[in-house]
């Protein structure tokens, strides 16, 4: 139980719009494919938990579905309440987006709901193509 505790206070919520990347992102993080990676949106329905260490520090990770805020679907309302949840158990959030599809009307609904947040939020980035990043450098 004592082993419990000790991650307790070290919870990392990673959070974004549908299909950016966060379940291979935490399965990464964790070194296991315990997260379901699909190109379908919506697989991740439920907050879903690991463990992993950076530099020596480790930490719980919670992997989140993709937060669909104002939608009729069902199943998108529950999975935005696993999202909110996420947020609220967190010590730290990691709010992951594409550069490659650039910033969305979802990804400002995701940034709307995290400035609400007093704790700290880390922007992450899903990894991009050398081809687009070289056209920008002249």
């Amino acid at each position: 139980m004592q082993q419990f505790y000790k991650y307790m206070s070290n919870i990392v919520a990673i959070v974004g719009r549908p299909n950016v990347g966060k379940s291979t992102f935490f399965n990464r993080l964790i070194q296991r494919r315990e997260a379901i990676v699909d190109a379908v949106s919506g697989v991740t329905r439920d907050r879903h938990y690991g463990k992993s260490d950076w530099n020596g520090k480790e930490f719980s990770l919670i992997d989140t579905g993709g937060y669909v805020l104002g939608s009729d679907d069902v199943f998108e309302a529950e999975i935005d309440k696993q999202v909110e949840l996420a947020i609220e158990e967190a010590d730290a959030i990691i709010f992951m987006v594409d550069v490659e599809t650039g910033v969305t009307g979802m990804d400002e609904d995701v940034a709307k709901l995290l400035r609400k947040v007093k704790k700290p939020v880390f922007l992450a980035k899903r990894k991009q193509k050398k081809s687009l990043f070289r056209d920008f450098l002249y």
